[in-house]
């Protein structure tokens, strides 16, 4: 993971005076679901979303470059602590667990601009690269949160009119977003589908 954020840093350094930079505000719907070192909890997706600003830094005539963005976003799923002794004692039955994150986004990312003309209307793109996520609160008192958590974000899109982009990917979590209180080593990721807007200036 630090060479691929090595390698964006050093993309976005060396492509020059001619890159083709763009910002914009960005909003994703998030279908997020917890998956737990130990299959030990009933868990099932739950919809969340994503909203903030991103960059966009393209290198002209060749279609590569790098996005970057900052983020608040919620990670949620409902998660039945009820079925087991050790929570429902404390009055924890099927919660509605919400982690409160603040986000940022890095990408390499590809645009297919050759098309003679088409790209004006309609262009397609792909993308993928790490997400750093940091906690900043969560509603479930069973549950505790690191600092932060690392994930990996790729997907397909198309542009718009050079204006709007519509995506659509999937973010793999690679480090525990969650872990239950009393029992220290049950931990899970946060994994999910997503769908994102983001207009740019």
């Amino acid at each position: 993971m630090k060479k691929l954020v090595l390698a964006l840093m050093a993309l976005l350094c060396g492509l020059g005076a001619n890159a083709e930079l763009r910002w914009g505000p960005t909003a994703s719907v998030n279908f997020n679901k917890f998956h737990w070192k130990e299959p030990l909890l009933e868990t099932n997706m739950r919809t969340s979303f994503d909203v903030g600003i991103m960059t966009e830094v393209m290198i002209p005539g060749i279609g590569f470059g790098v996005d970057a963005g900052l983020t608040y976003g919620m990670r949620s799923a409902k998660v039945n602590f009820g079925e087991w002794k050790v929570w429902n004692a404390d009055g924890f039955g099927n919660e509605n667990v919400v982690l409160h994150t603040v986000n940022i986004p890095l990408h390499l990312r590809f645009k297919y601009t050759r098309l003679e003309g088409v790209e004006e209307v309609i262009a397609p793109l792909a993308f993928a690269g790490p997400v750093f996520s940091f906690n900043v609160a969560g509603n479930c008192k069973a549950l505790e949160q690191p600092v932060g958590t690392v994930s990996l974000d790729f997907g397909l899109g198309v542009e718009l009119f050079q204006k709007l982009q519509i995506t659509a990917g999937y973010l793999w979590g690679l480090s525990y977003a969650t872990r239950t209180v009393k029992l220290e080593n049950l931990s899970a990721r946060a994994d999910g589908f997503r769908v994102n807007l983001a207009y740019f200036f």
